[in-house]
């Protein structure tokens, strides 16, 4: 039982996420790959040119990372 009589709380989004995903048009949740800050000179050229690239948070993953989008 609320004791106030004003409005609901908002809830906040984590900060953390919303500096790491965007979402889709779509409603898919896009992400950047791990392994290209350091230790950069044994990796091929080939693997570091495909770690630029976005990809999509897995399906598994998903409702838990726009649940933290938003809020």
């Amino acid at each position: 039982m609320r004791k106030h009589k004003g409005p609901k709380l908002k809830l906040k989004s984590k900060r953390g996420a919303v500096k790491r995903f965007k979402l889709t048009a779509t409603g898919k949740v896009k992400r950047g790959h791990a392994y290209k800050r350091h230790i950069l000179t044994k990796k091929s050229a080939g693997r570091k040119r495909g770690l630029r690239k976005s990809t999509l948070v897995s399906d598994a993953e998903t409702p838990s990372v726009r649940r933290m989008l938003l809020g």
